[in-house]
């Protein structure tokens, strides 16, 4: 097998319990659960040989077979979707070259940001670890500055050096820039894609770390690798006109599906 892509869900949400479960209403009017719309992404990612969903939650775990998903339980002790799938990849007892880890909060992801990450890890053999990373309009950075305001935890922003590797990953806005940015006006700042490309054994030493002190203040998976002094290639995907943002809070399915009105998605 070449590569797998595993969606992690879990029902017991602290900030948005039940969250894989809540529907969302496309352009027509038809509404679709979360984790529904997250298969449906991940399906339409080509080059890829099988789709999982990972749970420990009976309910959520009836509701995806019930639209036709595989699933893998895993145990109530993962403490991210990055444990999860290290999990899920154990006991489903297959040898991937390349593990993608598809959130499943983020159903608008279109299929070329996984493709093109699958991709770019693929042609960094010294990259273990891959996630995409979004330049932010104007309206964008303005968008996730707002949450941090009303004190909404929102979208993560990523800062990486001249060699695409991550220096950082924060839900604060980062890296500051003084002044405003016109609605299509491309800014300094970059979203973080909450997807994840691993190579087998870095996902495996990654689930047999402690969770970090950066990890646990800002509530992001990915800096355990950082704190290991373990690199994670930033891959830039571009938007093609697509609007992207995740499901992070309630007032966010509004704002998802006003998203998938403006853009004709069922």
């Amino acid at each position: 097998m070449s590569v797998l892509i595993v969606i992690p869900a879990r029902h017991a949400s602290t900030r948005y319990p039940g969250k894989p479960l809540v529907e969302l209403r496309g352009a027509s009017g038809q509404a679709r659960s979360l984790i529904r719309r997250s298969w449906d992404a991940a399906m339409a990612v080509s080059g890829v040989d099988r789709v999982v969903v990972a749970t420990d939650d009976t309910r959520i775990r009836d509701h995806a077979a019930g639209f036709g998903a595989e699933v893998v339980m895993t145990g109530t002790a993962c403490r991210n979707g990055t444990e999860r799938c290290a999990e899920a990849l154990s006991n489903l007892g297959i040898a991937p070259e390349i593990v993608v880890n598809l959130q499943g909060d983020a159903p608008l992801t279109p299929p070329w940001f996984v493709e093109d990450l699958v991709a770019g890890l693929r042609a960094d053999a010294g990259a273990a670890v891959a996630t995409p990373v979004l330049r932010c309009t104007g309206r964008m950075r303005a968008d996730l500055i707002a949450d941090r305001h009303a004190g909404r935890v929102g979208g993560t922003t990523a800062v990486f050096g001249h060699d695409r590797q991550a220096l950082y990953f924060s839900k604060e806005v980062i890296p500051f820039a003084a002044g405003d940015f016109g609605d299509a006006e491309p800014s300094p700042v970059f979203h973080h894609v909450g997807v994840y490309a691993y190579r087998p054994d870095a996902l495996a030493e990654y689930a047999s770390w402690d969770e970090g002190p950066l990890e646990r203040l800002e509530g992001l998976e990915q800096l355990r690798f950082l704190e290991r002094g373990r690199r994670i290639l930033c891959v830039e995907v571009e938007s093609r006109g697509r609007q992207f943002w995740e499901l992070n809070n309630p007032e966010d399915v509004s704002r998802l599906e006003a998203m998938m009105q403006a853009m004709d998605l069922d």
